[in-house]
């Protein structure tokens, strides 16, 4: 057949775009234009082989083979089929598993079937020898690519160069069409001044410096003891030296702490110094939600989830079983897999499904936290686009950042739409250089629905959840 098949390794495409433009073959040092290399690729083939494409296959790795954002927006391009390996990391570093080796099926099946007349290589593995020498056999023409090296020299297997048909080297020039170099500077805020409940904890001595404190006072007051006393004639009843101060803060300390106007109050059996009755105790600002003892807390009362929040519907009881196939068809071949992107197409379903615009009002004045079963919910459905994380399941907490933000941005462009008064102004849109929130607290596996969790705007004063 008269037509041309690109077969790219995309670790090898990349990472040499990276030492080339970034000096580290770091990936995360550049941002690609998906769209624009592919249309690249397509026109440089079809021009150096005179064939027809008919596809490009896209070879790359994922943890668990799970499609990262890069790779939903690929496989749905016309004419880009993505085959993924494994990404596992060993001694500090990843490596993909099984790319070379679907590579090469895939290129002695198509040189079998005779499927197409030209292939063109992106990669510099000598590993795809055998393959290359196969396809040749079949009597395909096989054109070999180089990105052009950082240092000058090869960075392909010269046994796939001394065997390729044709070779092509893709300069700073053709490269930089559709990748660039990030800027580094200024990624890094100024640190925000630390809550309270964290200065109490750093400044806090460890508990071997306050058993050393404390057996230092020990030592100190049986001197003076003994000095005011050298006969020894004081009774064993008497004072006793005051007890060392308490070495690390108690949960129940960090919860006063957190509330406006409060301070630690007496423990440990210390009793207050007097002075006049205390007024009436003010309402906690905290609850008990999980003990050593008793575990998970259900909430309940005063202290429970706002009537308000607990009537907003989640988007699982707004969708209907038809609904659930349209996103689901959406989700494949529409919804690139950005966290931003992630957040404004949960937030446009949910609106668009609401029986009344009051939850959406009711909603709005909640910013920036989102309750805690519709925050559990969409971090559920991040999920399913390959954000979470590959060692501890949870999601990234820029990502968290970013999708937040972007729900954040849908809620407040249709507030603006239907006249409803949002409780802040517009989210903005997040940059590559976006920092994630101080205020985000950890947050538990986005398979468990979390408490209410921090949205973008949330300031070094406004905690990320319950």
């Amino acid at each position: 057949m008269d037509r041309c098949v690109v077969l790219v390794d995309a670790g090898y495409l990349l990472g040499a775009a990276a030492s080339l433009l970034a000096g580290e073959p770091s990936r995360s040092r550049i941002t690609v234009d998906h769209a624009a290399l592919i249309q690249g690729l397509r026109e440089r083939a079809e021009a150096d082989t005179q064939q027809p494409l008919l596809r490009i296959y896209w070879f790359d790795g994922a943890p668990d083979r799970v499609p990262q954002p890069e790779h939903r927006r690929l496989r749905v391009m016309p004419r880009v089929t993505v085959r993924l390996g494994a990404l596992t990391r060993s001694d500090g570093r990843w490596a993909q598993k099984g790319v070379d080796a679907a590579m090469h099926a895939e290129l002695t099946e198509l040189a079998r079937n005779r499927a197409c007349s030209d292939v063109v290589l992106v990669t510099g593995d000598g590993d795809l020898l055998p393959g290359l020498m196969s396809a040749k056999e079949h009597g395909v023409a096989v054109h070999l690519w180089a990105v052009q090296a950082a240092d000058g020299d090869y960075n392909q297997s010269e046994d796939l160069v001394a065997e390729a048909d044709e070779r092509r080297v893709l300069d700073r020039t053709w490269i930089t069409r559709a990748v660039r170099a990030k800027d580094l500077a200024g990624l890094c805020a100024p640190p925000p001044a630390p809550r309270p409940e964290i200065a109490a904890i750093l400044s806090a001595p460890l508990p071997e410096a306050a058993l050393a404190e404390a057996a230092r006072n020990g030592s100190a007051a049986r001197a003076a003891a003994a000095d005011r006393d050298p006969e020894g004639t004081e009774e064993p009843g008497g004072a006793q030296p005051a007890a060392p101060g308490r070495a690390v803060p108690t949960p129940k300390d960090l919860a006063v702490l957190r509330a406006p106007g409060q301070s630690a109050g007496p423990a440990n059996g210390q009793h207050p110094a007097p002075g006049p009755a205390p007024g009436p105790a003010p309402a906690p600002a905290s609850a008990l939600r999980w003990s050593s003892d008793k575990g998970w807390i259900d909430r309940a009362g005063p202290l429970g989830e706002p009537a308000e929040t607990a009537s907003l519907p989640t988007l699982a009881q707004l969708t209907s079983a038809e609904q659930r196939w349209a996103d689901r068809e959406e989700d494949i071949t529409t919804v690139g897999g950005d966290p931003f992107e992630v957040g404004q197409v949960f937030a446009r379903r949910w609106m668009e499904r609401l029986p009344e615009t009051v939850h959406l009002h009711k909603l709005s004045t909640m910013y920036p936290r989102i309750p805690h079963r519709i925050d559990g919910e969409l971090l559920r459905y991040a999920a399913r686009f390959g954000l979470l994380a590959h060692k501890d399941d949870q999601i990234d907490e820029h990502d968290r950042y970013a999708i937040r933000a972007g729900f954040w941005r849908e809620i407040d462009v249709r507030a603006a739409a239907e006249h409803v008064s949002p409780a802040a102004p517009a989210v903005p849109a997040p940059a590559s250089s976006v920092v994630p929130d101080p205020a985000s607290s950890a947050e538990p596996s986005a398979v468990s629905a979390p408490g209410p969790a921090a949205g973008p705007g949330a300031g070094p004063g406004v905690p990320g959840g319950e």
